[in-house]
């Protein structure tokens, strides 16, 4: 093992060959065999049972393109390796939290371009698309095919989403469903002019501290009129707040122009990444 060896215990780099016993709570150096270039797909393996993580670690120590850079059996690891070792994929187990998809959202939060693929034993419909709304970009089962988890890794990591034909199903009509009670008629709901302002710029794809600069506030004030806004409208975030402006001609006759429906996709992928 070189002297760049990074490992999980207390996040810290490892100088020489690490003593095996310092490692606290089952924590695991990654492997460096390899030199990571541009091309390396950097893996973060957390499961509960180390027999997985050695399992899965075999297999991609076959792959020249695959390198694991850090492992952990619980939560708060898997939190500490995200923050900490810069990785492209998150192999990750449901079992390691009683909350998962909450758990992926938290681990988000500290490295948004980490691509999470999750490995369960079984999943129900609501788990699943849960799971797809939080940012999960795959779903396995635990007894999958070791040349179909290099696959999936591969995939994933090129942008692509890896999810079983049930799972499909499953999702989709749960957007469906969404899209039908964000069309569906809803009782007149009274915005004030400056809510109107903010909702205008959001759909112009507009981030919070350009709105801000926009009205002459605060960001944080910001934050807290769309907080207002999505519970007066009964939406979630700026993309459902887009999708309800368009199929509502909320902004028509406000004087702040209607979105044209042939517009309608470009507002809502501005929304959905600006935050």
């Amino acid at each position: 093992m070189s002297s760049g060896d990074q490992k999980i215990s207390g996040l810290k780099t490892a100088p020489g060959k690490p003593d095996a016993s310092s490692a606290p709570n089952g924590a695991d150096a990654p492997s460096a065999e390899l030199p990571i270039s541009s091309s390396t797909i950097r893996v973060i393996l957390a499961d509960t049972q180390a027999i997985y993580r050695v399992g899965t670690k075999k297999i991609f120590a076959l792959e020249d393109d695959i390198r694991v850079v850090a492992q952990a059996e619980n939560l708060g690891q898997v939190l500490a390796a995200a923050s900490k070792f810069p990785a492209d994929v998150l192999l990750f187990e449901a079992a390691i939290s009683p909350n998962s998809p909450e758990a992926i959202s938290e681990v988000l939060k500290r490295a948004p371009s980490l691509k999470v693929i999750v490995l369960s034993p079984e999943n129900d419909e609501d788990t699943t698309v849960e799971y797809f709304r939080r940012g999960v970009r795959g779903l396995l089962p635990r007894s999958i095919a070791p040349e179909m988890l290099v696959k999936c890794v591969r995939k994933v990591h090129a942008g692509e989403t890896w999810i079983d034909n049930q799972s499909v199903n499953w999702v989709i009509e749960a957007y469906r469903a969404q899209a039908a009670q964000l069309t569906s008629p809803r009782p007149k709901t009274k915005l004030s002019d400056k809510e109107l302002i903010i909702i205008s710029c959001v759909t112009q794809g507009m981030r919070n501290k350009e709105i801000a600069s926009e009205i002459g506030t605060t960001e944080q004030v910001v934050k807290n009129y769309l907080r207002k806004v999505y519970d007066k409208l009964g939406v979630s975030d700026r993309l459902e707040l887009a999708l309800y402006c368009i199929h509502h001609r909320l902004l028509q006759g406000a004087g702040r122009g209607q979105i044209p429906e042939e517009a309608a996709s470009a507002v809502a992928a501005n929304a959905a990444v600006t935050e």
